[in-house]
């Protein structure tokens, strides 16, 4: 699985959420400064042709819909994260977070369950 470029991902967010759309609807769902109509239809072009988008095609038009899950992405990128920046050690990913104040005691306490309840 291809990275995303924050663009890319940004139509991906769109899309997991609309579950299926024409280019000019997911336009409207874009936030803050929207790009041109055929740079975003570029870019919808460039996620089919990495496999993250399927179409369904309507005369000319075409609406489209993701071929991966936000959960299988989601799992991708926080696998390559943990490994590029935390030396594969979820210990040193949440020791980050903490360190940051990103993570309450409550939400590490929540964590410790939820590993307990698995074993």
């Amino acid at each position: 699985m291809q990275k995303l470029t924050n663009k890319e991902e940004e139509v991906m967010k769109v899309l997991w959420r609309l579950d299926k759309a024409f280019v000019k609807e997911i336009l409207a769902e874009i936030k803050g400064p929207k790009p041109h109509y055929n740079t975003l239809s570029t870019i919808v072009r460039n996620l089919e042709d990495k496999e993250y988008v399927g179409h369904e095609a309507f005369g000319n038009t075409h609406r489209y819909y993701p071929l991966v899950t936000k959960e299988a992405y989601r799992k991708q990128f926080v696998n390559s994260s943990l490994v590029d920046f935390y030396d594969n050690s979820y210990k040193s990913m949440v020791s980050f977070f903490a360190k940051e104040e990103k993570i309450s005691v409550e939400d590490l306490k929540e964590i410790i369950n939820l590993i307990e309840k698995n074993k």
